[in-house]
């Protein structure tokens, strides 16, 4: 029966093991596309940032690209720990997953918390940004984020085209007569901003409610993926402290080791072949006398 009990635990603690060893593949995988989704954040949608006054957006993005490496070196390190069953390694996985748990919490709250925000800073910094940096020394990340948010979207301007009339550009001499910048127009030429009619610039509509559906939808997509992960890892935190305690299969304390080899000398004893005697008060411990 007992030998039993012992086959059964340790036919347990094997199918955790390669459960622990296949999740943590997959969270290894998951690491690579949340590091990969705060790259591309960062990389593609970069011109962007500098339009916007508060720097929350771009730090959801680097907490994610942080996070993603972070569990990618933990599902190594976990299924390292899995294997080789030592406790020291599981206790340092369990901490860095706590902290990922942490970050991707934080992220996924930074992004919630901004996507409620964005609609009023737009609406306060956006035309102003626009109209007082564009094409002015020094700002050369603002003006190729407007030249491209006013092609990419079809705008032209925050509100409409009538907000380039405030613009420190449009006044002076440098912009050669236009009236508004040449990316508003509708097929580029050179000094086409000088003609505002609707045939030949966007009109119609302005860049800010545009911009704003655009970075809420990058919002939502940090978010989500942020909660997602931290969700899928309450799994791992119920399954690393079953792993860590001890198993039938890990090695006996010496006093147990000491405890059998007793007990086997004294069913030598029985046999005739030696004699033993008990230690005072001590029922399991023998040794052989003479």
């Amino acid at each position: 029966m007992r030998e039993y009990t012992e086959k059964k635990e340790t036919c347990g603690t094997i199918c955790l093991k390669y459960l622990l060893f296949i999740f943590n593949f997959f969270f290894w995988l998951a690491g690579g596309a949340v590091m990969a989704v705060g790259i591309w954040t960062l990389a593609e949608k970069s011109d962007y940032i500098s339009l916007l006054s508060s720097s929350t957006y771009s730090a959801t993005a680097y907490i994610l690209v942080v996070a993603g490496v972070v569990v990618m070196v933990t599902g190594i390190l976990g299924c390292c720990a899995t294997f080789k069953e030592r406790r020291n390694l599981l206790r340092v996985y369990f901490i860095l997953l706590l902290c990922i748990f942490l970050l991707e919490i934080i992220a996924g709250i930074l992004a919630y918390i901004y996507y409620q925000q964005l609609s009023l800073e737009l609406k306060q910094n956006l035309k102003n940004t626009m109209t007082q940096k564009y094409r002015r020394e020094g700002e050369e990340s603002v003006t190729n984020a407007v030249d491209k948010l006013q092609q990419e979207f079809k705008c032209c301007g925050s509100n409409n085209y009538t907000d380039w009339a405030d613009s420190l550009w449009i006044k002076s001499s440098d912009a050669s007569g236009r009236k508004v910048p040449d990316s508003c127009c509708k097929t580029i030429t050179d000094l086409c901003g000088r003609r505002d009619h609707p045939s030949n610039i966007y009109k119609e509509s302005g860049c800010i409610t545009k911009l704003e559906n655009f970075i809420q939808e990058h919002l939502k997509i940090i978010g989500a993926v942020g909660i997602s992960i931290a969700c899928v890892q309450i799994e791992n935190f119920l399954l690393v402290p079953v792993q860590a305690v001890p198993s039938s299969t890990e090695p006996k304390s010496q006093l147990h080791l000491f405890s059998s080899a007793c007990n086997d000398s004294e069913s030598f004893s029985e046999t005739g072949s030696k004699d033993v005697a008990c230690l005072p008060g001590e029922d399991q411990c023998c040794q052989p006398v003479g």
